[in-house]
């Protein structure tokens, strides 16, 4: 499972709209679906505040590991 796949199921796992998203990111929505379609990607400042918002680590979300953990 790559990035791509792991930005989408969070979000689909928190129920929020790509919309919200893209506001907590201060992006676009049409920006935010491109990082989840792969066709732009995620930048590392984006990286940085899902992480804090979902409370997990970049190598989660990267697929580096399949634990879901707080980020440390």
């Amino acid at each position: 499972m790559d990035y791509i796949d792991r930005i989408r199921a969070l979000r689909e796992d928190h129920d929020i709209t790509q919309k919200a998203v893209a506001d907590i990111l201060g992006t676009s929505q049409t920006m935010y679906a491109r990082y989840e379609r792969g066709a732009n990607e995620l930048p590392i400042r984006h990286l940085i505040t899902l992480c804090k918002f979902y409370d997990v680590s970049a190598d989660y979300i990267l697929g580096f590991t399949n634990k879901i953990e707080p980020k440390k």
